[in-house]
């Protein structure tokens, strides 16, 4: 199919749908948010169980991420995405039936899921579908409208759980995800021909060895989840934080998000805006600005004043960069290799997941053993990390795009 370069109403919207559906999904963890006092209380469960269950969430984002990018491409992407879409809807409203902790870490995990479709399938479909400044201009702009989720889901679910059981929460998002649903039915384009011979395993390794062999890609996809971990983190232990330790009630927890989440928003508006002036990359060494301010801020206010509200400006800081480079760092990363883009984009996938998980737990360890000091110093080795490695893709990316090599597939081995 020919790759779209205007944006217009016509062209907006399937990924408006794709971000109705992911909207859906990250929701699914930030309603929920607020009342996980609620849970862990009904269930006479242990309140450490609150970080858990995001990490279980984020469990089930990595599960099956290896075998829906290699099924879409030999299916077709859309019968896996509208399929998908299918499943987190039931998931959802199984949560009905949850009657303690571990069914409710269960369908967690089960509703995380869902974000393997989003990562190995719709965003896939973005790069396939739009051409390059296009599709980074659509990525930042469908990442506004996720971040709502997180900018409002706190608020939006402590009033809900203020006035209906919780389990109510989930019942709501399944409506709007068969909204979703039905927009993805009509406007979704298709854009692999799907092929009939059978999806061998062989086939699937093969392609799996072929991209994490080649380093340039592998840099690139540790570059996206460090730069959000400081974030993810936040939202899995704000909770604890603010409500549990800071003894803040869920309606100021919820809007203590706002400069967080509306930081995030702003750097990527700030990037949508100026796709078209900066060259394509540009963004991401500008980012490291306020990225470095919002660690020193983490660890001057973790030192000296022992308040959250330093951690609050720093995420925010932090957040800011990463609006600033996310879409960008994504672009790079899926044209580093030339394997099929549903195998690549699962491979980030597996990645950012894994690193999320792996994150949230030692945030979880560092700030019950050292409090704050502890979430700033894992933040300040993460952005340090992210600085080395993204310099390195940064500037390969780039000059690959003056010599004219890798600007659409990539062949990096």
């Amino acid at each position: 199919m020919k790759k779209i370069s205007s944006l217009n109403r016509a062209t907006l919207m399937f990924p408006l749908a794709l971000v109705l559906f992911e909207f859906s999904v990250y929701i699914a963890n930030d309603m929920i948010q607020p009342g996980m006092l609620t849970v862990t209380r009904e269930f006479n469960a242990s309140e450490a169980w609150m970080a858990s269950a995001m990490t279980a969430f984020l469990l089930g984002g990595a599960l099956f991420q290896w075998l829906f990018g290699p099924l879409s491409d030999r299916i077709g992407r859309r019968p896996v995405m509208l399929g998908g879409t299918v499943f987190f809807i039931i998931a959802c409203l199984a949560t009905l039936f949850s009657n303690s902790i571990e069914s409710f870490i269960i369908l967690r995990v089960i509703q995380g899921i869902g974000l393997c479709f989003i990562s190995s399938v719709g965003y896939a479909v973005v790069q396939e579908a739009f051409e390059e400044k296009a599709a980074v201009k659509v990525t930042a702009m469908m990442a506004n409208v996720a971040l709502i989720a997180p900018l409002i889901g706190p608020v939006a679910g402590a009033f809900m759980i203020g006035l209906w059981p919780w389990r109510m929460v989930f019942v709501f998002i399944a409506a709007v995800s068969t909204i979703a649903l039905i927009g993805l039915a009509l406007h979704m384009p298709e854009t692999v021909q799907p092929r009939k011979e059978k999806l061998p395993l062989s086939h699937i390794w093969h392609d799996y060895c072929a991209v994490f062999r080649n380093r340039y890609f592998l840099m690139g996809a540790l570059c996206i989840p460090l730069l959000a971990v400081p974030l993810i983190g936040w939202i899995a232990m704000s909770p604890l934080i603010l409500v549990a330790d800071g003894h803040l009630s869920v309606i100021e927890y919820g809007l203590w998000q706002i400069p967080v989440f509306g930081s995030l928003i702003a750097g990527n508006l700030v990037l949508a805006m100026q796709a078209d002036r900066w060259r394509l990359g540009t963004s991401v060494g500008y980012a490291l600005y306020p990225i470095g301010c919002g660690i020193a801020v983490m660890l001057l206010g973790a030192a000296l004043f022992k308040t959250p509200y330093f951690l609050v400006l720093g995420i925010s800081l932090i957040s800011f960069g990463e609006g600033l480079s996310v879409a960008v760092m994504v672009r790079f990363t899926l044209t580093e290799s030339d394997i099929s883009k549903g195998t690549v984009a699962a491979a980030m996938g597996i990645v950012s997941m894994l690193m999320y998980g792996i994150g949230i737990e030692l945030y979880k360890l560092l700030y019950l053993f050292t409090g704050m000091m502890g979430f700033a110093l894992l933040s300040t080795a993460v952005a340090l990390l992210y600085w080395r490695l993204s310099g390195k893709v940064v500037r390969r990316a780039m000059a690959a795009r003056v010599t004219g090599h890798g600007t659409a597939q990539g062949s990096a081995r």
